[in-house]
């Protein structure tokens, strides 16, 4: 059964990161349904390009700002009331981990406090962007929200993996402590267009790689697999968490597994590349298995993925190949 909307003409909605591949999508959506949304963001991974078509739109505001630093108290497009707060703003590729360590950390600590305590003098409804990758390298298959993770506390992925940890924690800290009216979404790998190039994630890199000819390079074997979700049904299963009263977390992503391999062989098809595949070694922390439980995002928010993963990849590549020829 879906979710009935509950945000959307009349209501002022804050997105941290709004510039970000998965705020963009995210931030359309909600100027779509008539909300007057303000994106923040200080453009470390987040580009304007993202939000360009929206720039003379009235129901949206872009705001150049570090949340980590705090929301600057002097920017009118600030003042008021917000009635969501949604925080994603995060770098969040296998390259922001070892370049971006410590703005990971404190955009998953310091701003996700500065965010709550927005949300909670504005008596908003709090949404945090968390990740599959609090589960680390499962021990369990497919992996349900009850499920505790195996995370290394020290390993390169950790910067992010922990970052994560804590905006979980502190967001129930402040729903127990203060009511404060919160939404965790767990997301899993996404992917398509307003993704970077040199992203250093899985997809980005083999399209890229296949457009250009170039060998597909897959660390370890490719037998470690994923369960890819496209950026349209991720959006949407946020937008269901968004408008119910559901605290979380909730798992979003699709079921649709498969090898880190299979999904190399499949871009080099859908691209028409004659890529060939180079295996190199397999990169530190990285999981070997990774499948969401949909099960409580199908109960309580009537969510399933709609978009195939040849359809969704099809439709990314075209993207990169209509930049590459600009």
């Amino acid at each position: 059964m879906a979710v009935a909307q509950r945000f959307g003409q009349g209501h002022r909605i804050l997105v941290s990161g709004g510039a970000g591949f998965v705020p963009s999508h995210l931030v359309d959506r909600l100027v779509q349904r008539g909300a007057s949304v303000v994106a923040v963001d200080n453009f470390v991974t987040g580009s304007k390009d993202n939000v360009a078509h929206l720039a003379d739109h009235p129901g949206f505001t872009l705001v150049e700002a570090d949340v980590s630093e705090g929301l600057p108290p002097h920017e009118p497009a600030l003042a008021g009331r917000f009635d969501a707060v949604l925080h994603l703003a995060s770098p969040a590729s296998p390259t922001d981990f070892a370049v971006l360590p410590i703005e990971i950390l404190r955009v998953g600590s310091v701003a996700t406090l500065h965010l709550l305590e927005r949300a909670h003098a504005d008596s908003a409804r709090f949404l945090l962007a968390s990740t599959s990758e609090v589960y680390g390298d499962p021990l369990v298959h497919p992996q349900p929200e009850t499920y505790r993770g195996n995370v290394s506390s020290t390993g390169i992925r950790s910067v992010y993996d922990e970052a994560k940890r804590f905006s979980e924690a502190a967001t129930m800290a402040y729903h127990r402590r203060h009511g404060v009216d919160v939404g965790i979404v767990r997301i899993f790998n996404t992917y398509g267009p307003r993704m970077r190039p040199d992203d250093g994630r899985a997809i980005p890199n083999f399209i890229a790689q296949a457009l250009r000819g170039e060998p597909i390079t897959v660390y370890g074997t490719g037998a470690q697999t994923r369960s890819v979700c496209h950026v349209d049904d991720l959006v949407r299963g946020i937008l269901a968490l968004l408008d119910s009263a559901e605290t979380g977390p909730v798992n979003i992503g699709t079921e649709d597994e498969m090898t880190v391999r299979e999904l190399a062989e499949t871009i080099v098809r859908l691209a028409g590349s004659t890529s060939g595949i180079r295996y190199l070694d397999r990169t530190a922390d990285d999981p070997e298995r990774r499948r969401p439980d949909l099960t409580l995002a199908r109960t309580r928010l009537g969510y399933a993925p709609r978009v195939g993963t040849e359809e969704g990849l099809r439709r990314t590549i075209e993207y990169f190949a209509g930049r590459s020829r600009a």
